[in-house]
């Protein structure tokens, strides 16, 4: 008499992802794995950026690089829109259920969040995503450029940030992702469950310097270009 195995009853990989992420704990971790995902974007890209200062041709010759590694760009690209798919969808959730949970808003001041990056996470959020769309046509794709040359990056920022308004929309927009960027590091090392007397005043400090030389990092090019320093 022939026997039949049984059918496994244990969840598939992609189950037991998904149970996971059901889960409050499991939506904290995966909004934190998707900032992680943005903060060492932003940090190569601001790299990247940089560039700037050291020439015409190192930073054209940098995005030429890019360009001719069709997987490193397109994998980049890829990861980072899987990632903002889920940073999004995930914080919106996540908002929904902390409204749930607090029907009744705060009425005594000093019971919310005491901090502006905290109280600001929304409208920082909001601010940078439609920036980022604006920066994608405007220095990636050329569609608001109007003197954009394709793989020219050092002429088109200068062409780009010789515009007042446009420069210092830049740099309110970094500004906003580094009080967004700030909060969120803060409440990655919390959601991962880093947390400890000894370690949260120096991961505190170290969210905010991260934070202040991104925005510094970033502000600097169209500064340069504002004052002459790059033309």
């Amino acid at each position: 008499m022939s026997s039949t195995a049984a059918p496994s009853t244990l969840p598939s990989r992609a189950q037991r992802v998904a149970l996971f992420y059901r889960d409050l704990v499991g939506k904290k971790f995966a909004m934190a794995l998707s900032g992680v995902i943005f903060f060492g974007y932003v940090i190569g890209h601001m790299a990247g950026n940089l560039q700037i200062f050291m020439g015409r041709q190192k930073i054209n010759d940098y995005a030429a690089f890019l360009h001719g590694t069709p997987s490193l760009l397109w994998g980049t690209r890829i990861v980072l829109l899987l990632a903002f798919i889920v940073h999004v969808y995930t914080g919106i959730t996540l908002a929904q259920h902390s409204r749930a949970a607090r029907p009744v808003r705060y009425q005594v001041k000093g019971q919310r969040h005491p901090n502006v990056a905290a109280r600001t996470m929304l409208l920082s959020g909001l601010v940078v995503g439609a920036f980022i769309v604006y920066h994608l046509l405007h220095l990636t794709t050329g569609t608001v450029h109007p003197d954009f040359v394709p793989l020219a990056p050092y002429e088109n920022l200068v062409n780009g940030f010789q515009q007042t308004p446009v420069a210092i929309a830049y740099i309110v927009a970094v500004s906003l992702l580094g009080l967004h960027l700030y909060h969120g590091a803060w409440s990655m090392f919390q959601s991962m469950g880093v947390s400890h007397p000894r370690y949260t005043p120096v991961l505190r400090k170290l969210a905010v310097v991260s934070s202040i030389l991104l925005v510094v990092g970033f502000s600097s090019v169209p500064l340069a270009v504002m004052t002459g320093l790059v033309r």
